[in-house]
């Protein structure tokens, strides 16, 4: 199954009933799925007149108790930042996919993931984060897509699910989630209507300035539990012997799995750090090979920005060192492993 396809399906069986949003490669397939199989289940599709249009539609649907999606690339997102924020403010739920393509500006449509800082420091307005997701495969795509929803529910808070054209074009097999049964969310702060109780008023607006700390505050609160309780990563270590790391996340995991590979064979002990959630980022996956590890080599779909979260993670205690390839140019196995050996010499362990 394609990926968009399959992100397209689970989101159907997760019990998405509302799908706003506007036209833009390298995602269109995405909406283009929505478009056929929502009004299959009784769902609302709609083709926004733009990206501003689409994410304030969103926001409305979330807001009266609507299980709501929308989805775009690099220059759309951007035009969503706006809303992207009100909604945070307003702790509604929903899920967002940003299929990357490489910017700045229109860019091209080729994998980029030079959106990082955007889709995890906030590139809209405010103290806010949105929870955000980043799969390496079709099955990931389709299982993240799944339990967005179901995350954006239990913590009132957007989903971000991140990812690049070459994922959302790529088909490989997927076993898709069960469906679930629909049943009208139990959300009491929605506007459903206000007969024989006080109306509800969703809104990120509060002119009195205690108020709007009180907001922060409570907005603070629920980041930390997010961090303690959504972390996600996994350390690939095939002989348990790993001495230097890979550290990537989406189509750069999967080109540094074929690297990983290849500098054990050359005589590298190397594993590889895959962050699934990119926040919270995955301090976790660093403390738990950080005795073993001799250092550490960043591989992005961008000039470096994912490392800057390494740096932090890391603490100084071991060299980071980093390698991206950008404008949709994908790093090759063969560049990554000659940096693994360089690294390799620059931490004093001789091999071979």
């Amino acid at each position: 199954m394609k990926g968009l396809e399959a992100m397209g399906e689970a989101a159907i069986r997760a019990g998405c009933r509302y799908f706003f949003g506007y036209p833009i490669t390298p995602q269109s397939e995405l909406p283009e799925y929505m478009a056929r199989r929502l009004p299959e289940v009784g769902g609302v599709f709609l083709q926004a007149e733009s990206e501003v249009a689409a994410i304030n539609m969103v926001f409305g649907a979330a807001g009266a108790g609507g299980r709501v999606m929308t989805s775009s690339s690099s220059p759309g997102i951007s035009l969503k930042q706006e809303g992207i924020s009100y909604i945070a403010g307003a702790e509604l739920p929903c899920v967002i996919v940003n299929m990357m393509r490489g910017g700045p500006g229109l860019g091209g449509i080729h994998p980029s993931q030079s959106d990082y800082f955007q889709a995890t420091k906030g590139g809209g307005h405010g103290d806010y984060r949105l929870l955000v997701l980043a799969p390496a495969s079709v099955q990931e795509l389709a299982d993240l897509m799944f339990e967005a929803f179901e995350l954006s529910e239990r913590y009132r808070n957007p989903v971000l699910v991140l990812g690049d054209g070459l994922l959302g074009q790529m088909m490989e097999p997927v076993r898709l989630p069960p469906e679930q049964a629909v049943a009208p969310p139990n959300r009491p702060w929605a506007t459903t209507g206000a007969r024989g109780r006080a109306p509800n008023l969703v809104s990120s607006f509060h002119i009195d300035p205690a108020e709007l700390e009180a907001l922060n505050l409570r907005l603070q609160e629920k980041y930390r539990t997010i961090r303690a309780e959504q972390t996600r990563f996994a350390v690939e270590d095939p002989e348990g012997d790993a001495r230097l790391f890979l550290v990537a996340y989406g189509t750069a995991a999967r080109v540094c799995r074929a690297a990983m590979r290849r500098a054990r064979a050359e005589g590298i002990p190397t594993g590889l750090i895959r962050p699934i959630s990119l926040w919270p980022f995955p301090d976790a996956a660093f403390e738990q090979v950080m005795e073993r590890a001799l250092g550490f080599l960043t591989v992005e779909l961008s000039l470096g920005q994912m490392v800057e979260d390494v740096r932090l993670a890391v603490a100084g205690r071991r060299p980071v060192e980093f390698y991206g390839r950008t404008g949709g140019m994908l790093p090759d196995p063969e560049a990554i492993v000659e940096r693994l050996h360089l690294l390799w010499e620059k931490v004093g362990v001789r091999h071979g």
